[in-house]
């Protein structure tokens, strides 16, 4: 069977009928009480989570919904781990509470990438891509992540009032990871909306979440042909060409790690990153602290992605049993809320406070277990990047209008609007007051070469 064959029109009518499985309604009526009829699609849950979530850790520290055919959804740190942790009882087969439940057949059958695939395959499917996310392999993306991020501030000159979500955050990590693997950077916008129907339509039929979900697998296919035609040195081609246990991968595998790479490559960073930035826009003492003290960006890194960790993932039950107090039955999804862990007072002091110069943060933003996410080494650099040469190039910024700042619904929580009006330069600064005679509060060119601007 050549490449060719093996990503014809067969493979699409196989994932389809293998992914339909056991559908469920959403439910999408107001909440009645958040601890037997949460919903982590309710706008009050996107608008601000964290006191829901500290709500039911004291009264009702795992709590369960009907929605989505029965739901649960640990609060406490060693409740997530311990679910985490387990992969004998909790199936990892689909991480993304939908009104379908794949059938249980899908992971153990060896074509899953690693985030949806159990042991012993998920072993082989997660070595298969670590290679790509070394240090190493990381640090050589460092600088063109750098100089791309003062490109679209350059982009910016001028204008009093930006959007640091849609105008910067949402662009830098559809570069990145367009680039490892081989896809046109003019192609971001389209990304983008592959995030918003793959992720956040969890409320539609299963036939409708996988119609928009065969738009972004054609997409993938095309370049999965373009790159057998012309094959390169990027991700998209050594998958292609991979073997595991002596034989290539199977389609199904190939376009489900491209499917994996391109969401949660994309949207859990740049989640976080205008996360990172609304906070430091609402609070100007963190923002003039690293302003000053640039060493501190590392800790504060790790102390964001502890309090606005992006991501919450998803488990299935493998068969009825008593756990933690609470009975849950076979194909309950489990919510690992990562955010709620990581703001739990039992694991962290002072949890509800966001301490940039924290020392001990053991966060759980990344996962726990043998999912814990693969790429941090890339979210991370990207975040520091991201947040070093904006506060270089724009180290004066604040929240536009607070209410205008939306935030995403689903298992990743991030701004889609975060509009920031740029402050000029305190006196003896080099920049003017924004649309003033001198010119704006960003600086007129950035660096060259990615290079850090002079002190």
């Amino acid at each position: 069977m050549t490449v060719d064959d093996r990503f014809g029109q067969g493979m699409e009518e196989r994932r389809r009928s293998r992914l339909l499985g056991k559908a469920s309604a959403a439910v999408t009526d107001p909440v009645a009480d958040w601890a037997t009829d949460f919903s982590h699609v309710d706008p009050a849950w996107a608008a601000d989570p964290y006191p829901i979530l500290d709500d039911l850790r004291q009264r009702c520290p795992i709590a369960r919904t009907e929605r989505f055919g029965g739901v649960w959804l640990p609060t406490r740190y060693e409740d997530v781990a311990a679910v985490a942790y387990d992969t004998e009882r909790f199936s990892s087969r689909a991480v993304i509470v939908s009104t379908n439940r794949p059938p249980r057949e899908v992971a153990p059958s060896g074509d899953a990438p690693p985030i949806t695939s159990d042991p012993p395959f998920h072993r082989d499917a997660r070595q298969l891509l670590l290679p790509m996310f070394t240090r190493s392999a990381v640090a050589g993306r460092e600088a063109a992540t750098r100089a791309y991020c003062h490109e679209l501030i350059d982009a910016l000159r001028g204008r009093e009032v930006v959007d640091a979500a849609l105008d910067y955050a949402q662009h830098i990590p559809v570069r990145v990871i367009a680039d490892m693997l081989g896809f046109p950077p003019e192609d971001g916008p389209k990304f983008r909306s592959f995030v918003a129907d793959v992720l956040e339509g969890v409320d539609q039929s299963p036939e409708e979440r996988l119609a928009r979900q065969d738009v972004l697998v054609g997409y993938l296919v095309t370049q999965i042909h373009e790159h057998v035609a012309r094959p390169r040195d990027d991700l998209t081609t050594y998958l292609v060409d991979a073997e595991l246990h002596g034989r290539k991968l199977d389609p199904e595998h190939v376009v489900g790690t491209m499917m994996l790479l391109l969401l949660a490559g994309v949207d859990t960073t740049w989640s976080a990153i205008g996360a990172s930035l609304w906070h430091l826009a609402r609070t100007p003492a963190d923002r003039e602290r690293l302003v000053a003290e640039p060493r501190l960006m590392p800790t504060a890194v790790e102390e964001f992605l502890r309090a606005y960790a992006p991501v919450t993932m998803a488990r299935l039950v493998k068969q009825d049993m008593r756990w933690s107090g609470v009975d849950m039955r076979a194909d309950d999804w489990v919510l690992l809320s990562f955010p709620a862990a990581n703001r739990d007072p039992a694991q962290f002091e002072r949890a509800d406070e966001v301490l940039i110069d924290r020392e001990a943060n053991r966060h759980a933003a990344f996962g726990l277990g043998v999912h814990r996410c693969a790429g941090s080494h890339l979210a991370r650099m990207e975040l520091r990047v991201a947040l070093e040469v904006w506060l270089e190039r724009v180290p004066g910024f604040t929240l536009a209008d607070p209410a205008a700042v939306t935030w995403s619904t689903g298992q990743v929580r991030g701004p889609r609007a975060l509009p920031v009006r740029i402050l000029p330069d305190p006196p003896g600064g080099d920049a003017s007051p924004p649309g003033g005679s001198g010119g704006d509060a960003i600086p007129p060119d950035g660096p060259k070469g990615g290079a850090p601007a002079a002190a």
